[in-house]
């Protein structure tokens, strides 16, 4: 199929919406930087550590249901030129996790760490954000694995390499570190209104 078929020019009505250069994407792209290792474990058996300047311990999928559910409906912007408007994930918002979590004030950013060699890094101001959340469900469904379920961090207000698939550990850290595509000249800060795509924009 044609990428004229894929993608279509936004709605005079929606433009606002739309962070410059961005065309919508008519289904939902799936690109990664390399698939996570396989198998992957099955949901009940799926952890997620939290280490660094934090107290450490690991999440069991129980510990991440029990903790406070939200449902957001959110835009998504791709570094490769495509927008999602009114993508529905369920999940725990970044800022509920972090009220159970017994953090060194030293801290002021997270990086997020994906099975296999990917990582990107946020702000602990983005982590405090309304609109963060680990979503576990999409549409009313279980995240599918092509989009990175069973855990993902969604992150809207960046460009979409920056909620990073398959999460498995969350590192609290006294500084910003180039994750993996920030490593490879990506900006740091990653803000698609402002097309922070390169890190010499």
């Amino acid at each position: 199929m044609s990428r004229r078929k894929h993608f279509a020019d936004p709605a005079p009505e929606q433009a606002g919406r739309f962070p410059p250069r961005q065309r919508q994407a008519l289904g939902f792209p799936t690109l990664t930087a390399a698939a996570p290792p396989q198998p992957l474990p099955a949901r009940e058996d799926w952890t997620l550590r939290v280490f660094g300047l934090v107290q450490e311990r690991t999440l069991s999928w129980a510990d991440l249901l029990a903790l406070p559910q939200s449902t957001l409906t959110l835009d998504i912007h791709c570094v490769t030129y495509w927008t999602r408007l009114d993508t529905v994930w369920q999940g725990v918002r970044t800022r509920d996790l972090l009220d159970v979590l017994d953090l060194d004030p030293r801290a002021t950013h997270v990086m997020a760490h994906a099975l296999g060699d990917y990582s990107a890094g946020l702000t602990l101001d983005d982590w405090r954000r309304d609109d963060l959340l680990l979503a576990h469900s999409y549409g009313g469904e279980p995240l599918e694995e092509k989009h990175g379920g069973p855990l993902r961090l969604v992150a809207p207000h960046r460009y979409f390499w920056k909620s990073v698939k398959w999460l498995e550990g969350l590192e609290f850290m006294d500084r910003d570190r180039p994750g993996y595509w920030e490593a490879r000249g990506y900006h740091h800060r990653g803000d698609p209104w402002a097309q922070e795509r390169w890190e010499s924009d």
